[in-house]
């Protein structure tokens, strides 16, 4: 395991190494023996001097392990991380054009840059006769690539020599790590392959890499998650090292095509002697029209229960994908609550029905929060701050015809003032952070943003009590 704190840089090392052995029997510490014997061979290739890494989208090259050489020549080992950027060179985009490198005023501040890891092939040696030798013997050929993923968190000003020696120190802790999976998880001589992922901790942790084995699902990882949760003195309701956990890098797109936590681009309204509280972890931005779905005027709600479900994925409490219109309402006529033509219908649901889905479908339990006029919104701040500080999910809020999402609630608990964090799920068109919160879409909305005079419930999602 390592960990590191994540700093102004983080360096992304991967790249797969190769494992191989013979194994001349299945006898369990035989096999351990040879498997233990094969990676301290790759620990010791990890520390030659045909290590090299290459930086991405740049010409650079170093030997970590030849006192730190670099091509091009005017790049040292006492270079400045901060210097590396000029040298990378901006990615082309799927429509052609490059994109900067530059960070904009709504981008993470975290600087990655990515490396690929690589072993010169050819040394020089002297020519010598070939000798072939035949032996009959029966043997069980291992070979595995092993996916290495390592990272190492630097201040701007650190130097190119220290990062280096970091990723190695990195890469041999990850292939002892791999070694203690491979060998606890092993039958016979059936391995599993290791699997490396980071996870973002509260500090002084900072970022945190883990090794599973691939292919186990996270139900039967349950004892290795306890014992990470009491080395790194982490509550044991709540996952942190579920795969779903694990963090997500600035520099990588999501594959699904949906926003991610548009409210993080927001700035703090000003509000004197107010405490924001907000939304814990990470959340998908579900609106009208998405998914090739023409909900637009009756799917606000859905559209809700679908931003609150996909909490629920990515923090890792299920496994399932975020429900469609067609499975929430089948999930509202299974419990009883509509009737069976109501499948492929164009009706609203409201909060209660949100409450019905979540527990049907994912086991989750919610409050519910009755305001019988909108203009008493604005006595809700304790409540909602209580939500947020303890829970953490995000609300979904029905009155009248209208359904938003509440993401969190500036409140200030001398003066009463309040402003509310809104996701607004009518939105209709493609997936711009900027327009979204240019325009308000996500947004700190007052008192005034409700209808006065509408009734509203609130359906208040709870975590599950697990890791």
């Amino acid at each position: 395991m390592v960990v590191v704190d994540v700093g102004s840089m983080v360096f992304r090392l991967r790249g797969g190494l190769e494992l191989t052995c013979q194994l001349d029997s299945a006898d369990g510490p035989s096999v351990q023996q040879t498997l233990s014997g094969a990676f301290k061979r790759l620990c010791a290739k990890v520390r030659s001097e045909s290590l090299v890494f290459c930086i991405r989208n740049s010409p650079l090259l170093i030997w970590p392990n030849k006192g730190v050489h670099i091509i091009p020549d005017d790049v040292k080992e006492s270079t400045p991380c901060k210097d590396i950027q000029q040298h990378i060179q901006a990615e082309e985009n799927d429509s052609g054009k490059k994109s900067s490198k530059k960070k904009d005023r709504k981008s993470a501040t975290t600087c990655v840059i990515n490396l690929d890891l690589m072993m010169e092939v050819t040394e020089p040696s002297r020519l010598s006769a070939t000798v072939l030798t035949r032996r009959n013997q029966k043997q069980h050929f291992v070979r595995m690539t092993l996916p290495m993923d390592c990272v190492a968190s630097v201040q701007m000003e650190e130097t190119i020599g220290v990062v280096s020696g970091l990723l190695v120190g990195a890469l041999c802790d990850q292939l002892a790590d791999m070694e203690r999976m491979v060998l606890q998880h092993m039958k016979g001589t059936a391995l599993l392959l290791p699997q490396p992922l980071h996870f973002l901790l509260p500090e002084p942790a900072g970022l945190v890499t883990v090794v599973y084995p691939a292919g186990v699902p996270d139900s039967r990882l349950e004892l290795n998650r306890k014992e990470l949760h009491s080395r790194f003195e982490l509550p044991d309701d709540r996952p942190c090292f579920r795969r779903a956990n694990a963090f997500h890098f600035p520099d990588e797109p999501y594959k699904d095509g949906y926003l991610r936590n548009p409210h993080t681009a927001l700035n703090l309204p000003n509000m004197e002697s107010a405490k924001p509280y907000v939304v814990q972890g990470v959340y998908s931005y579900h609106h009208y029209m998405q998914d090739h779905m023409d909900d637009n005027g009756w799917g606000c709600a859905y559209r809700s229960l679908q931003t609150i479900c996909s909490w629920f994925q990515q923090q890792g409490y299920v496994d399932r994908d975020v429900p469609s219109h067609k499975e929430i309402q089948q999930a509202l006529v299974d419990v009883g609550d509509k009737p069976a033509p109501f499948v492929g219908s164009r009706q609203w649901i409201g909060s209660i029905e949100v409450q019905a889905v979540l527990d049907k479908l994912l086991g989750v339990t919610s409050k519910i929060l009755f305001v019988s006029q909108g203009s008493d919104l604005a006595s809700k701040g304790r409540e909602l701050a209580t939500h947020f500080q303890t829970e953490g999910t995000p609300v979904m809020i029905g009155g009248g015809v209208l359904a938003h999402t509440i993401l969190g609630v500036l409140w200030s608990e001398t003066t009463g003032q309040i402003k509310f964090l809104i996701l607004d799920p009518h939105y209709t068109g493609g997936e711009d952070l900027q327009v979204i919160t240019d325009k308000g879409w996500c947004g700190w909305k007052g008192p005034e943003f409700w209808d006065q005079n509408a009734y509203y419930n609130m359906c208040l999602p709870q975590r599950p009590k697990t890791i």
